[in-house]
């Protein structure tokens, strides 16, 4: 799904990253970060990660989630934009509110360091081509 010189812009990160291979780790770590209360049931799906809006134009779509971590509720829009072979180009991360923003921050930055090792030395930051 992901073009190999897609951009990732994080609501963590202040530069943009880019390449297929650190936008999958990011992608990964935000998946294993963000999937909702451990101890969330079946009868209160407000704590697990899910869509609640989805707005769709041209090549772009806007994606807004919500979820709860350590019992903190999170809101965010994926800005995804495509090119004309189907392929992310562009993915888009935002977060609120500001206690969101701090906790995932956290918990992204760890789940990154125990992903370290396979990290790959692909990724270039913009610009830096």
């Amino acid at each position: 799904l992901l073009d190999d010189d897609v951009i990732f812009y994080s609501p963590i990160v202040y530069t943009p990253q880019v390449g297929k291979a650190i936008t999958t780790l990011y992608l990964s770590a935000a998946g294993q970060t963000l999937p909702g209360d451990k101890n969330a049931t079946q009868s209160d799906p407000s704590k697990r990660f899910r869509y609640t809006k989805q707005v769709i134009s041209g090549d772009t779509a806007v994606l807004e989630f919500e979820t709860s971590v350590e019992g903190k509720y999170v809101n965010g829009v994926d800005i995804i934009r495509c090119n004309e072979q189907g392929k992310i180009v562009e993915f888009r991360v935002m977060i609120r509110p500001l206690q969101a923003i701090n906790l995932v921050h956290r918990q992204m930055g760890e789940m990154l360091e125990k992903m370290k090792p396979s990290m790959s030395a692909e990724y270039t930051p913009v610009g830096r081509k």
